[in-house]
C-alpha cells in the first residue's frame, strides 16, 4: 500500500511540474497587451525573416569593407573576400531561379567582368537578396510546400527547404566573411557595439 501512495505521490508530483512548466512556457509566448498567445510567423513570413536577415549581413558587409580591401585574401589559394561575397550572395539564385521554374542564372563564381567596383559588388548582393526576398513574397505561405528540384542535388525539395538550405549556406560564407574582417584588422559590423 505503501507503494501505491508512494507512486501517486510521484505521479501527482510530477503532473505539477509539468504543469508549472508548461504554464511557465506559454507566459513566455502571450502578448504582454492582452495576455493572449502570439501568433507565430506564417510560414512564407518565417522564410522571408531568415532570408532578409542574412542578407541584411551581407549587404552591411558589402558597404563596409574598405573598397581598397577587396581582393585581400588570408592565403593564395582561397577566394577574395569580393569573391566570396559575390559567391554567398550569388549562390542565393539556386533557390530564387528554380523555384521561378528558371535554370540557375550564375555559376558558383560569377565572372567579374561587370563587378569590378565595390559600388558595382553592393548592388548585385542587394539585387541577388532583394529578388530571393520578391520570389518568397510571390509563394506566399500556399507556395512554401511547392515541389522543386534543388540544382545541386537534383533530388526534389520545398520551397522552404530549398530557400533554408541557401540561407545556411549564406551564413557559412558570413562566417568566413567575418574571418576575413578580423585577418584584414577589422571589426565586422554585426560585432560592433549597437549606439
Amino acid at each position: 500500500m505503501r507503494k501505491v501512495f508512494s507512486i501517486a505521490a510521484l505521479v501527482l508530483a510530477a503532473g505539477l511540474g509539468v504543469g508549472m512548466v508548461s504554464a511557465r512556457g506559454v507566459a513566455l509566448f502571450k502578448d504582454a497587451a492582452n495576455d493572449s498567445p502570439k501568433a507565430g510567423p506564417s510560414p512564407s513570413a518565417a522564410v522571408l525573416a531568415q532570408w532578409n536577415d542574412i542578407g541584411r549581413k551581407l549587404t552591411a558587409m558589402a558597404e563596409d569593407f574598405p573598397e581598397d580591401k577587396y581582393e585581400f585574401k588570408p592565403k593564395p589559394e582561397q577566394r577574395t573576400f569580393a569573391a566570396q561575397l559575390l559567391h554567398a550572395s550569388s549562390s542565393m539564385y539556386y533557390f530564387t531561379d528554380p523555384a521561378e521554374g528558371k535554370k540557375v542564372r550564375y555559376p558558383e563564381d560569377p565572372k567579374r567582368d561587370d563587378l569590378k567596383t565595390k559600388a558595382q559588388v553592393v548592388a548585385f548582393v542587394k539585387r541577388c537578396v532583394e529578388d530571393g526576398a520578391a520570389e518568397i513574397k510571390a509563394k506566399g505561405d500556399k507556395g512554401m510546400t511547392d515541389l522543386v528540384t534543388d540544382p545541386e542535388s537534383k533530388q526534389e525539395t520545398t520551397v522552404a527547404d530549398l530557400a533554408y538550405g541557401l540561407v545556411e549556406h549564406s551564413g557559412e560564407h558570413y562566417g568566413q566573411l567575418v574571418v576575413y574582417y578580423r585577418l584584414a584588422g577589422l571589426v565586422p559590423p554585426e560585432s560592433r557595439p549597437k549606439k
